[in-house]
């Protein structure tokens, strides 16, 4: 348990008085209770024959007597003892047979040395030891108070040899990116070639893409390939509770950068302090605000020998101040995309280089299973499946466990200890076969791969589909096609059941949502190629505040009509093929009731269909929370 600097403070001066008290007890502690007797006394004793020694030393008298006791005693100052004792009525003869002797003192110097160090000099030295601990612990934390004023980045690449050396070879994929900093690579390399044409390299560089593409990895790839110093930071680090801190932290960046030169500044998640300046929320002078100043400053004031590069990255391009992205600042802007089938299987292979791979494994396979699927994603699948085979007790990663890694970073892993009753796991077998038959029943839509009933993380059931292509534009059929997929599960339980459940809720809501898009947004509708609603240019945590209405009351309801129009088109189209085929979707769901799994090869068996090479998109059902990806 971590003690509190005060509790800590007051436990050591605790413990410094008792060690003082304990040299004082050691000191002064008599050894043995020593009898103390009279001059009196003394000469009665030797009148009795009691006395066989006397020993005389200052004022102080030792006695010795013929039993072997000994007792002390006291005289006066410069007395002498025998004429003492014989005024005290002491025998003249008695006492001339007693052995008497006389010592001169000697004062030793511990005698007044020893007292003088602990009455005076040692508690002395223990109150300014205690000052002295005092004083430094709050010199350490002034310290640390400055020390906010500092960059917080850390420090990649500044040797040359070191084995966290990241080259583009580490970062698959992303050609047209590259290619396009392979410029900044040479100019890091070779600054004098583009000098001596006037030419000026850009300052910054802006990298726009999805969370998990690779930005990072990138951005340090170019300080690999041109071996010179990364300067990481996030754009949260800048700022603090105190007001001028970040501005301070980003001149001390600058400046160290600078020193550094040739070098390469990273801020990731540029957002963070870059949003759009003026929005009328948190005022115009707040923190944020005047960090975003003294970087546009700071890149401004960039001569063109510094040899310092600034990259930055960030998914949020939208919501950038624009003085960022004017020529001088961020001009070149550098857009990464999810990778392809080609890069994805790269990127697998970059990922798996350390593990222990089946001489089987099929790459090109997991990557066709896996579209939309980030670099990061790829990553989380490789290791998932190491972990995966580990718990097995392979010694080899196989096939299997990376189709395994491949569910699980979509839907979580399974629940086993979810157990469906009866009737739930036929209520899921009928869902799952409406959207397989359905979506195997229209031309143009994505392939089946598996059907499976077993619950994964909020999902009680999916169906796992293909596409034969990776397509960035999609057309108004295969919109229509997707969504009569997805009330293939709602019309399935409706014809069994006699009703629906809610398992299709989610079905819906991605249901309404893309025919709400094939409105309003990408204009398929009868209303014509119009784009309805406009978004609030108010920004505030990365989200938009509002949408505001461009279109009257009326168009509003011609939207609603036409939404609801595809909406009854999917539902009746999915309807017509359940109905059509309902023997067909008795076969698959009692064949999912039976083995809870289906697979491809016997999906097409039951259908009588061959399905075409694909690649994989996902439908799940039967939860609280499902989606489609």
């Amino acid at each position: 348990m971590k003690l509190n600097p005060l509790v800590k403070n007051f436990i050591f001066v605790i413990l410094i008085l008792l060690i003082v008290g304990g040299l004082f007890s050691l000191f002064y502690m008599p050894t043995e209770k020593t009898n103390q007797v009279s001059l009196s006394q003394l000469a009665n004793d030797i009148n009795q024959d009691k006395v066989k020694k006397i020993a005389v030393s200052g004022d102080s008298v030792a006695i010795t007597y013929t039993d072997d006791k000994t007792a002390n005693s006291m005289k006066e100052t410069n007395s002498i003892l025998p004429d003492v004792l014989v005024n005290l009525g002491a025998d003249k003869t008695k006492l001339q047979k007693i052995d008497i002797s006389a010592t001169v003192e000697q004062q030793s110097v511990w005698s007044w040395l020893l007292p003088a160090l602990l009455y005076g000099i040692l508690p002395l030295l223990l109150i300014g030891f205690f000052l002295w601990t005092m004083l430094k612990r709050t010199n350490v934390g002034a310290g640390q108070v400055f020390d906010f004023t500092r960059s917080r980045a850390k420090i990649f690449g500044a040797d040359p040899n070191s084995k966290e050396k990241i080259t583009f070879k580490d970062a698959a994929g992303l050609k047209e990116a590259k290619e396009e900093l392979t410029e900044i690579v040479d100019f890091l390399k070779f600054p004098k070639k583009y000098l001596a044409m006037g030419a000026k390299i850009p300052r910054g560089v802006l990298l726009l893409g999805a969370a998990g593409v690779g930005k990072t990895l990138l951005a340090r790839a170019v300080a690999g390939e041109a071996n010179v110093p990364f300067f990481s930071i996030s754009g949260s680090e800048f700022v603090e509770m105190f007001v001028g801190v970040g501005s301070a932290r980003v001149r001390d960046l600058f400046a160290t950068a600078k020193k550094a030169a040739p070098s390469i500044i990273f801020i990731d998640e540029l957002d963070a302090i870059g949003r759009h300046r003026g929005a009328g929320i948190g005022g115009g002078h707040d923190e944020r605000e005047q960090t975003l100043n003294m970087i546009l400053v700071e890149m401004d004031g960039f001569e063109k020998e510094t040899g310092v590069i600034v990259f930055a990255a960030t998914n949020r391009g939208d919501i950038l101040d624009p003085a960022l992205l004017r020529p001088g600042r961020f001009d070149r802007k550098i857009i990464l995309d999810p990778p392809d089938v080609h890069d994805r299987e790269e990127i697998l292979k970059i990922h798996s280089k350390s593990k222990p791979l089946a001489s089987n494994l099929n790459f090109k396979e997991i990557a066709e299973r896996t579209p939309g699927f980030s670099g990061a994603d790829l990553a989380n699948v490789a290791n998932e499946a190491a972990l995966h085979a580990a718990r097995k007790n392979k010694s080899q990663v196989f096939q299997e466990e990376f189709l395994e890694a491949i569910e699980k970073v979509l839907l979580g892993p399974e629940r086993k200890s979810h157990l469906l009753s009866k009737k739930e796991k036929e209520i899921a077998a009928y869902h799952e076969a409406g959207h397989a038959l359905v979506s195997s029943s229209i031309p143009g839509t994505d392939p089946v791969r598996k059907i499976s009933i077993i619950s994964r993380g909020m999902a009680g059931g999916y169906t796992l589909q293909v596409q034969s292509e990776e397509n960035k534009m999609r057309t108004k059929t295969q919109f229509m096609a997707e969504i009569a997929t997805l009330f293939g599960g709602f019309a399935a339980e409706r014809l069994k059941f006699g009703e629906m459940t809610t398992g299709a809720s989610n079905d819906l809501v991605k249901a309404s949502e893309l025919a709400r898009r094939i409105v309003k947004e990408y204009g398929m509708s009868s209303l014509g190629p119009i784009a309805f609603g406009d978004t609030n240019d108010l920004v505030f945590l990365g989200r938009e505040i509002s949408e505001q209405r461009n279109y009257s009351e009326s168009v509003a309801e011609k939207i609603d009509k036409e939404i609801e129009a595809i909406i009854k088109s999917a539902e009746k189209k999915a309807t017509e093929i359940i109905k059509k085929r309902k023997d067909l979707l008795e076969k698959i769901a009692k064949t999912l009731i039976e083995k809870e799994i289906i697979e491809r090869e016997e999906f097409e068996k039951i259908i009588g269909i061959k399905q075409p090479n694909s690649r994989a998109s996902l439908t799940k059902g039967q939860g609280k929370n499902n989606k489609k990806q």
